[in-house]
């Protein structure tokens, strides 16, 4: 029973795919054509395109393009400078001042009630 079942899959499966390689269209063959002859005009034309059309002469001057100063750029960064300014030098000053107060010799001020004078 197995077999008579793999059997018929398979010969349907090759009836589909024969069918559908039969029913491919089919190319013509087409005549050999040779290629044209190319010209020296065409030849150094084609010489020019692939090396670049701004070759320049060896004795000219060549003018080089300079990139102009981006500034915005600057300017929208000094203005962020200065917007956070502010900010930067109080956090600096409550900084240094803690700092300044527990390093301080005998300060009196982060011990509290311990001990009373």
């Amino acid at each position: 029973m197995r077999n008579l079942t793999l059997a018929r899959l398979l010969l349907a499966l090759a009836l589909a795919t024969g069918g559908a390689a039969l029913a491919q269209p089919r190319k013509k063959v087409q005549d050999f054509q040779t290629p044209h002859e190319v010209t020296a005009e065409e030849r150094e034309a084609a010489k020019q395109r692939a090396m670049g059309s701004n070759l320049t002469a060896f004795g000219k001057d060549m003018e080089t393009k300079s990139k102009p100063f981006p500034w915005k750029a600057t300017g929208l960064a000094g203005l962020v400078f200065l917007a956070t300014l502010p900010f930067a030098f109080r956090a600096y000053r409550s900084t240094t001042k803690e700092i300044s107060d527990s390093n301080t010799f005998g300060n009196n001020s982060a011990r509290g009630d311990d001990e009373a004078a």
